[in-house]
């Protein structure tokens, strides 16, 4: 518990830190705690801390977590790759989807949300530095995809998610998240309602927080070593 507690407080003083060196509202930046290949039991913990946001990346492992922890009111984020045989089990039970990257991927999270859960929230993955070994759709296609959300009934565009490159050079990070900020931008000055930037990890959410991140994604930092 110790280790939790101590943990929690460090990764929230650096979003503080962060906010306020950059001239932010900390209430602006939300924490999204990532629990891939951790136990249930740590995210027992972080609730009753106050965390209630949890993101996994791993389809069955979510599904079991989800099943032990039905009595929380927790909100789940789906993180990891969105493949089209996972996603009726996604539209049925989380309230985000964060790496929407294609237009089959929006029709069918659509398609197969149970009404009665009302709109999944969704993220729209950016490749920004266009690697080819990521995930994610272009920045012209984010384009073409969220304009494409406003005819899905079941959905509701939230806004980006983003992991750019890892570099060591803090001056392209910085232009990666920025970049990121720019397209949210544009997305939001053609008419889109959107409010959520989700971008920054543990090694970078302080240049995540200064170039506009509205939601960090930390899992080590928060959960200790992960179990193998």
């Amino acid at each position: 518990m110790n280790g939790s507690i101590n943990r929690l407080k460090l990764v929230r003083r650096r979003i503080e830190k962060a906010c306020i060196a950059t001239g932010r509202n900390p209430d602006e930046v939300s924490l999204l705690a990532v629990g891939k290949r951790h136990p249930a039991e740590k995210i027992v913990t972080l609730y009753g801390l106050g965390v209630k946001s949890f993101g996994e990346n791993q389809l069955q492992e979510a599904l079991e977590k989800k099943r032990e922890l039905v009595d929380l009111n927790i909100q789940w984020h789906f993180i990891g790759t969105l493949q089209s045989n996972k996603t009726r089990a996604i539209a049925e039970n989380f309230q985000w989807a964060q790496s929407v990257d294609r237009q089959k991927i929006l029709m069918r999270l659509s398609k197969q949300r149970p009404a009665s859960l009302g709109p999944l929230n969704i993220c729209l993955q950016v490749n920004i530095d266009q690697e080819p070994q990521k995930a994610g759709a272009s920045p012209q296609e984010i384009m073409q995809l969220a304009g494409l959300c406003h005819g899905l009934d079941n959905i509701k565009l939230r806004g980006l998610m983003a992991i750019p490159r890892l570099t060591t050079d803090l001056n392209a990070q910085h232009q990666s998240f920025r970049k990121v900020k720019s397209l949210f931008n544009s997305l939001r000055s053609e008419g889109h309602d959107i409010d959520t930037l989700s971008m920054g990890m543990s090694a970078d959410l302080e240049i995540a927080i200064d170039e506009g991140s509205t939601m960090v994604r930390i899992g080590t930092d928060l959960f200790g070593k992960r179990e193998s």
